[in-house]
């Protein structure tokens, strides 16, 4: 993309189903607690008992609410920011109020009056709420999206390249095929001027990836060999734009290429149960890694996953058995799960019965 937009974007919250955020609640409520029990604490034998005393009341409290914020998440985050907040702390208010009530009713002894607990849940929820919005704004949206905008564009100009010298080499031969090849690299490109923040669905980068091995298939003809595993691929999954593609063209690029024979890539992609498993492998043979740039790639992609998904997304790396193997480990979310606005299924956009191939050219 020529430039990055410097358009005002708005508020989000948090979404409060993203582990990394549950991880930052509790410990932030608990840093709280800390801090508060060893002021003006004399001790440090009385700071510990007053951290375990608030802490026995504090804890069921703040697992209520982050039960019940997991619960309504996709419902506030649908709201205008400041009603969203004003949900959270309506939430926190409440959740406080009943819990005292039931400590009442059991007979136990409440922890304070009701005030002096509301005046310590709305403010805590508010700091945390500021909190997590400066850590939004931290990598969002102009320093996110000039580190997302420059892994997008990050396809080797060494592609482009090859990729037009095989058009030239078969546009004589057979014109139909050069410019198959030139509409795939149309579409490859048209995805690099997409809007690098938003979420793609899985159908698509799939079809990114069959149209870049076409490309490179025509290029390196029986060289490369691509195995295709995507009969358990949830097509209706979100991720980040061209994740899987970059690691593709680092198979080939570091896999295919120096390799003086035929050689396989692997291309699996599944669903786990509530996670989407990606997979690709290609050989590897030690004393041909002259080249450089795979940890690069590895390292923007990781990055980039975790701006999109916190740490709720994990990337390995590992040589095994002459093959090196590239595991991407996401959560599984649509459409639906994200709040996100449908749209039409774009043309030529692969349905689920096509969703298997077992090997490509």
């Amino acid at each position: 993309m020529a430039s990055i937009r410097q358009n005002e974007y708005p508020d989000l919250l948090p979404d409060f189903r993203n582990l990394g955020v549950v991880a930052r609640i509790l410990v932030g409520v608990n840093a709280l607690l800390l801090v508060g029990s060893f002021v003006a604490t004399p001790t440090l034998a009385l700071g510990v008992e007053r951290f375990t005393q608030a802490a026995a009341y504090a804890e069921p409290l703040l697992l209520c609410v982050l039960v019940a914020l997991y619960a309504l998440s996709i419902v506030l985050g649908r709201l205008p920011y400041l009603w969203g907040c004003a949900g959270v702390l309506l939430v926190a208010a409440a959740l406080a109020t009943a819990l005292r009530a039931g400590w009442a009713a059991l007979g136990g002894e409440a922890p304070a009056g009701l005030g002096r607990l509301l005046a310590f849940t709305i403010p805590t929820a508010a700091l945390l709420l500021a909190y997590l919005r400066l850590l939004a704004r931290a990598y969002s949206p102009a320093l996110a999206e000039a580190r997302l905008q420059a892994l997008q564009a990050r396809i080797r100009p060494h592609f482009l390249f090859n990729s037009l010298n095989a058009v030239l080499a078969v546009i004589r031969r057979d014109p139909r095929q050069a410019e198959r090849v030139i509409e795939d690299l149309a579409d490859l490109f048209r995805t690099l001027m997409a809007d690098a923040r938003r979420f793609v669905r899985l159908a698509d980068e799939i079809a990114l990836l069959e149209r870049y091995a076409e490309i490179e298939q025509l290029r390196l003809g029986e060289r490369l060999r691509i195995a295709w595993e995507l009969d358990a691929a949830p097509l209706d999954a979100l991720l980040p734009p061209l994740v899987l593609q970059p690691l593709l063209e680092n198979a080939v690029y570091h896999g295919v290429e120096p390799s003086l024979g035929s050689a396989e890539v692997l291309v699996r992609i599944e669903r786990r149960g509530a996670r989407v498993l990606a997979r690709i492998e290609n050989p590897w043979v030690e004393e041909q890694q002259r080249r450089s740039g795979n940890r690069v790639a590895i390292a923007n992609i990781r990055e980039r996953l975790a701006l999109f998904f916190d740490a709720e997304a994990r990337m390995e790396a590992s040589v095994k058995d002459g093959r090196y193997c590239v595991e991407i480990d996401l959560p599984y979310r649509t459409d639906a799960s994200m709040a996100l606005p449908a749209r039409p299924a774009a043309a030529g956009e692969r349905k689920e019965g096509d969703a298997s191939r077992t090997e490509a050219a």
